[in-house]
């Protein structure tokens, strides 16, 4: 089976780069599933029902989630389907609303998509979320008996070390760890030992020339003056598209990972 993870969607911007880039990239690669990074959607904030039927009519499968998934509530009654291809991280606590993880349907079954945050995630840093590493492990025991070919396991997080760490304590029980959340591809993707895809950032698609897709003349005041400043999306200049691509075998673990990238 071959899977596309797409990196953080970044906006309208995000979303006109993958209407240019993954028909192709699905018809050439002869892609099976597209899964993408959907929190920054709108605006950068949080994804809408509107745009969440977007990006399945531009032919993404399923959402995964990070700390903006529930900024907008009106996609919470999706979150919360387990029908509907869209996730949140699953450490949230108990009570927060939404799922952490569903299955899809792929060629010959069904795989398992899971969202986990990581412990330090910027200014939401202080806000509490369950362990992660606890937290996969009672997911994976408690779907143990449900049939699947393939378990994809997406972390949010913006500790490069969190985020190795988690990939090789998963490495042999999962086809896929993906880190995301920086914006910035990282040159690490491999198949661990274990045969286990991995990568500790796949990167963003929209502005190139940008703070993580945000304008730098919102951002750079922030930085130099210590003001505070609202981010404003960048939407000029170059564009940026970037993903990996993941072959797995037929007992669920990869057999190879390649990192995707082109500048439009």
């Amino acid at each position: 089976m071959k899977l596309l993870y797409v990196g953080d969607i970044m906006g309208d911007v995000g979303i006109a780069v993958l209407e240019r880039v993954l028909p192709n990239i699905r018809t050439e690669h002869h892609v099976d599933i597209v899964i993408a990074q959907a929190e920054n959607v709108t605006e950068g904030r949080g994804i809408t029902p509107e745009d969440f039927t977007r990006l399945k009519g531009l032919g993404v499968d399923f959402c995964t989630g990070g700390n903006w998934s529930l900024h907008r509530e009106a996609i919470i009654p999706m979150m919360s389907d387990p029908n509907q291809p869209i996730i949140r991280p699953a450490n949230y606590p108990d009570s927060t609303p939404g799922l952490g993880y569903k299955y899809v349907a792929v060629p010959g079954g069904r795989m398992l998509v899971i969202s986990l945050l990581g412990q330090i995630v910027g200014k939401d840093a202080d806000k509490p979320v369950d362990n992660p590493l606890q937290c996969i492990d009672t997911i994976l025991a408690q779907q143990e008996n449900e049939p699947r070919i393939a378990t994809v396991v997406n972390f949010h997080g913006d500790y490069s070390s969190e985020k190795v760490v988690i990939g090789h304590y998963l490495d042999g029980r999962v086809s896929a760890v993906i880190g995301d959340h920086w914006h910035v591809p990282t040159a690490d993707a491999r198949v661990l030992p274990g045969g286990t895809a991995h990568i500790t950032d796949v990167g963003m698609c929209g502005a190139l020339d940008a703070s993580l897709g945000v304008s730098f003349d919102s951002v750079i005041p922030r930085w130099r003056d210590s003001r505070q400043t609202r981010n404003i999306l960048e939407t000029e200049g170059p564009k940026q598209f970037n993903a990996v691509l993941i072959e797995t075998d037929e007992h669920g673990l990869a057999t190879n990972i390649q990192a995707l990238r082109s500048i439009l």
